[in-house]
């Protein structure tokens, strides 16, 4: 009975976080559809979104996040018994890969080559400023995400709350009822949240390179920034142990790139718990700065560029 008892409370507290996230989900597509339908800047948002989608990488990226995920839940992984968590590690990942894709394509794509034909210029002529046009292509970028994301993660839930069942009549347990596979299914719901938000912040950084650079470049551009963004907790381990300007790169590194690693949760993963409430709002606060910083730097670059 208190076993029961504590299960009951613990499944109570994670529907309450689960409602805290819904809230916020609801909140920034809120916002976004404030934004799209109520300012100028919302005709270039609803013109980049609806062009972003009707690219066939936008469509690719999603079958192919979704095949990778089916076989995922089939493929053994021979983790003796972990199967579920390298699940959820590897559909993170998936996940966060083909969304990191589509905001960098749409960037280049939206900005970067109407850019070079001429076609910014054309609706610039029209009432709209230069920061109105790189905030509405980026607003626009965040809404492709979203668009992605919300299939891709139902998707994601759903064969979570299957291979929990699954993986207990592979092991000759008992199966789980629905309440007993709810946890598993709800745990991800932080992780979904902060691979947006890491993938909000390299899009933000590839719209400001978008305004000066091609695609090809802009990838090259990206790439290593995601994998050194996720290295920099090791660059600055690494640099107090050993010569004092490698350590202060190391630190220089991590001010100036993203703390990617801050929005993994492979820990949270790995030791079955939930990410917290405030660990999830610090990150959000994280991301809010640093992504107002990259569309900074995209205005100051977009505002002296010759657009004929």
């Amino acid at each position: 009975m208190v076993l029961m008892a504590a299960s009951s409370i613990e499944l109570a507290n994670q529907l309450g976080n689960w409602a805290l996230f819904g809230i916020g989900t609801l909140i920034v597509i809120g916002g976004l559809l404030a934004y799209s339908y109520g300012t100028k800047g919302g005709i270039i948002a609803r013109a980049t979104t609806k062009e972003a989608v009707r690219q066939p990488v936008f469509w690719l990226s999603v079958t192919a996040t979704i095949v990778f995920l089916l076989i995922n839940t089939w493929l053994p992984f021979f983790s003796l018994g972990e199967d579920l968590k390298m699940l959820k590690e590897c559909g993170l990942t998936t996940i966060l890969i083909c969304g990191l894709l589509i905001a960098t394509w749409t960037a280049s794509t939206s900005i970067a080559d109407e850019i070079e034909g001429k076609t910014a210029m054309t609706l610039l002529s029209k009432p709209i400023t230069r920061r109105q046009f790189i905030l509405g292509k980026y607003i626009g970028i965040l809404q492709t995400v979203l668009l992605y994301m919300i299939p891709v993660s139902i998707v994601f839930g759903l064969l979570i709350f299957y291979k929990v069942g699954y993986d207990a009549r592979e092991s000759s347990k008992e199966i789980p009822t629905a309440l007993q596979r709810l946890p598993d299914v709800i745990q991800m719901f932080p992780g979904l949240v902060l691979t947006f938000l890491e993938v909000a912040i390299l899009g933000a950084i590839s719209v400001a390179i978008s305004t000066r650079l091609p695609f090809v470049v802009n990838m090259a551009i990206c790439f290593p920034i995601y994998v050194i963004g996720n290295l920099t907790p090791q660059l600055v381990q690494a640099g107090a142990i050993k010569f004092e300007f490698v350590a202060f790169m190391a630190k220089l590194i991590s001010i100036v790139l993203p703390g990617l690693e801050w929005f993994n949760m492979s820990t949270a993963i790995s030791t079955g718990t939930m990410v917290p409430p405030i660990y999830l709002a610090t990150a959000t606060l994280y991301a809010l700065c640093y992504i107002a910083a990259s569309i900074l730097l995209a205005f100051i670059l977009f505002e002296d560029r010759d657009l004929a």
